[in-house]
């Protein structure tokens, strides 16, 4: 896969098949990106289920000031490890743990969050609960969840959908979140 724009442009983080791994697709990174190109400079960024991390990736490339990334599985944490020495980029904290451990603690909120769990996974609703209880975001916060495009999710009352699209099986929606 390669990175799509930024100062990472046109570099390519390797990612071994064995992991079976469903990276965003370069369509739909292409149209998050867009989405996120008045916010993403200076952001600090929060992947809850990196994968490959090219969401994490892109996001330095395209001047996001700081991501935490967290991955689960030891393997694919390290080939996140290799990739990220690999091009040189300091400001990309992996955390190799369970999203629902990391954020089982009261937060630090983020301006952006990353939510692409793999598909059929039953996670995505744990997550959103501990975002909000355990004020991982603020007002204004932008969150990206990509599902199958036919799954229901309960969203809080307090995000709002921002921008949304289908592409193929994914479903792609930006919220934003408002305190107040």
């Amino acid at each position: 896969m390669k990175i799509i724009s930024g100062k990472l442009k046109s570099r390519i983080i390797s990612i071994k098949k064995k992991y079976k791994i469903r990276p965003t697709t370069n369509l739909m990174r292409k149209i998050l990106f867009e989405w996120l190109s008045k916010y993403i400079a200076n952001a600090k960024c929060l992947d809850c289920f990196a994968g490959s991390a090219l969401l994490s990736i892109e996001s330095v490339s395209r001047y996001a000031n700081y991501v935490t990334t967290i991955e689960k599985n030891f393997y694919i944490y390290n080939n996140i490890l290799k990739n990220i020495k690999r091009l040189s980029i300091k400001n990309i904290n992996v955390i190799n743990a369970n999203i629902l451990y990391w954020l089982n603690s009261n937060g630090t909120p983020y301006d952006i969050i990353f939510l692409d769990p793999p598909f059929n996974n039953k996670i995505i609703e744990r997550v959103i609960y501990l975002l909000e209880k355990n004020n991982w975001t603020k007002q204004n916060t932008l969150i990206y969840i990509e599902t199958q495009k036919k799954k229901h999710i309960k969203i809080p009352k307090k995000w709002f959908t921002f921008k949304k699209k289908n592409i193929g099986e994914a479903s792609g929606v930006l919220y934003l979140v408002k305190k107040k």
